[in-house]
């Protein structure tokens, strides 16, 4: 065990405030740090002791010398010692929560700083797992985070997904592989919500699905009961699918990606609800203004788009973004049915997206009632100490 007096030790500069890091914030950024040349030599994904301008230690770091966020806490104890026991440990401690909320082994086990494990994600869809490997002090240690998985969860399958775009600030590859067992030769069946979902994890976006909007499907699935129902953005039909298992008459889905939307037509047969289905594949705007020429009416439409505002530099255009689709979006809506709108991202907060679209509904000539604000379901918990952790809003109108 490597012992704290063997590790480099790295320093915050004078007079910065290390009041956060003591109470609980998992990160510092370049401008916070000393960087010595020891510092810049050091590799990407070691391990330091990080200290206060005083010299009193504030606990064991990963260090990314070339990233904005040079150093990530992995622990307080600064004795501990970081290797596969220690990465099953805080598996395990996750895995106990996910077990307690959910009845099937579809689910986020792992969601980075919330979970202890900074920039990693793991989806687990059955007996296969995919991890996300997006910071360097995982990647280099990606085999002890394979054996713990295997011995904490029992997967047979695990799939390394190189695909988040944290790992190229971290200066990691975008190669993705096949860490244990062999990778599936078809689209994975998730059950959620009553419905059924394919998730393709090899090709599909991020992990092969989107576990976060799990709560707010359900919340849309009660409205849409009986009702028409318009999924925009849709994906492999996470929206759609889940208020047609939640007694929906019928559903529209709208998506750029022709691919996802095979995969949300494969759902709704594997689910039975083909007849139910049809899909609209092309530029989500176009479509919004194509169905208004339509004389489109649906008794609940939803859009939740990918994330408009990435970056706080992205955030004014962004915001713009959602403010048309919620324009575009509003007049689809019969009268006395139901809007829903979402973002994940984390650059907007709560109350500039919301602001956004309520002016949006009320460009189209709408207003409404704000009746359900939703966010990402359990299995992707908030760091309290990180507000990027709390990136997804779901708002419900009725108009």
């Amino acid at each position: 065990m490597t012992q704290p007096d063997d590790l480099p030790r790295i320093r915050l500069r004078p007079k910065t405030d290390a009041r956060a890091l003591r109470h609980g914030f998992p990160w510092v950024y370049a401008n916070q740090l000393v960087t010595d040349r020891r510092t810049r030599k050091l590799a990407p994904g070691a391990l330091a002791v990080l200290e206060d301008d005083a010299r009193q230690a504030l606990g064991l770091v990963a260090v990314t010398p070339e990233s904005r966020i040079i150093a990530r806490m992995l622990d307080r104890d600064i004795t501990a010692a970081v290797d596969q026991a220690w990465i099953a440990r805080r598996i395990a401690r996750a895995l106990a929560l996910r077990e307690r909320l959910f009845d099937a082994p579809y689910f986020r086990l792992i969601h980075a700083e919330a979970d202890g494990l900074p920039g990693v994600i793991v989806d687990r869809f059955g007996d296969v797992a995919v991890i996300q490997p997006n910071a360097a002090w995982a990647e280099a240690r990606i085999e002890a985070f394979a054996a713990a998985l295997v011995e904490v969860t029992g997967v047979s399958t695990l799939l390394k997904n190189a695909s988040g775009r944290a790992r190229g600030l971290e200066g990691l590859d975008d190669i993705s592989t096949v860490l244990r067992g062999k990778a599936p030769d078809a689209p994975v069946q998730v059950p959620m919500n009553g419905a059924t979902y394919m998730a393709d994890l090899t090709g599909g976006q991020k992990t092969g699905l989107f576990y976060d909007q799990r709560p707010n499907h359900a919340f849309a699935a009660r409205l849409g009961q009986g009702g028409r129902v318009l999924d925009v953005f849709s994906h492999v039909g996470g929206f759609g699918l889940a208020m047609l298992a939640g007694g929906a008459q019928e559903a529209v889905a709208v998506d750029g990606s022709a691919p996802a939307l095979a995969l949300a037509q494969q759902g709704a047969e594997a689910g039975g609800m083909a007849g139910r289905f049809s899909t609209r594949q092309g530029d989500a705007f176009e479509q919004l203004t194509a169905l208004a020429e339509e004389g489109a009416q649906f008794d609940v439409v939803i859009c939740d788009p990918p994330a408009f505002a990435p970056s706080k530099q992205a955030l004014d255009a962004g915001l713009r973004a959602y403010e048309r689709v919620a324009r575009l979006a509003a007049p689809l809506v019969a009268p006395g049915g139901y809007l829903g709108l979402c973002s994940c991202s984390h650059a907007a907060d709560l109350t500039r997206f919301r602001t956004a679209c309520i002016r949006g509904i009320g460009r189209a000539g709408r207003a409404g009632a704000l009746i359900h604000t939703g966010f990402a379901g359990p299995d992707h918990p908030q760091h309290p100490q990180l507000a990027e952790s709390a990136y997804l809003k779901a708002l419900f109108f009725r108009l």
